[in-house]
């Protein structure tokens, strides 16, 4: 299986790669729009700030093109960290800056959303399912998973939040809409539960 990651220069791709080839998919990594005709999934990973991921996005073609193979072509697309924040409609971080708005919502500070614990929310923490999804077959509700964040995803369309995490309030930590993913933590860093979320992804 063919997984295409993007990259826009804000990410760390190795780490993903290699977990990508322990869940048996072959991952390359995606330097220009065009090559998402090879992709047969995508991965959307990311770190930095919202606005400045979406001005790169935009400024190398990314836009159109992604909606093209995701929208239209419907292939499943897995949005990591701030890769899945960037699949909601709004942003803040850096500015106030539109998203891909595959999912409606908006991406808040943690402390805007009345979380008083420390941040970054950074470490091992568990995620409890909202309800049943294929991207964790076979993993337990309440697993552990590794995450780094000081923003979260606010959503009102229930039927898109998947799994949800405490860190002094609840959050949303994966969403989902049709072939649509996106996961807060870091699947790569995660463990034999990473692995088998990434597996699953794949086999999909």
């Amino acid at each position: 299986m063919r997984v295409g990651i993007v990259y826009i220069g804000m990410s760390n791709t190795a780490s993903v790669c290699r977990a990508l080839e322990d869940a048996g998919a072959s991952p390359f990594v995606m330097h220009e729009p065009c090559e998402l005709s090879q992709a047969q999934k995508i991965i959307l990973p990311g770190v930095g700030s919202f606005n400045q991921a979406m001005n790169s996005l935009k400024k190398m073609g990314w836009v159109d093109a992604l909606q093209e193979h995701v929208l239209g072509q419907k292939k499943p697309l897995l949005g990591i960290c701030l890769g899945m924040q960037l699949l909601l409609q709004q942003g803040c971080e850096g500015g106030d800056s539109a998203g891909l708005g595959y999912i409606e919502g908006a991406v808040q500070h943690l402390q805007n959303l009345g979380c008083q614990a420390r941040l970054p929310h950074m470490g091992w923490n568990s995620v409890a399912y909202a309800q049943p999804h294929h991207l964790f077959a076979g993993v337990a509700s309440e697993s552990d998973w590794y995450f780094v964040h000081s923003y979260a995803v606010q959503t009102a369309h229930t039927e898109s939040i998947i799994g949800q995490t405490e860190h002094d309030i609840v959050f949303t930590s994966v969403i989902a809409k049709d072939n649509v993913m996106g996961v807060q933590f870091h699947p790569e860093k995660s463990g034999k539960q990473g692995r088998k979320l990434l597996e699953n992804f794949v086999v999909l």
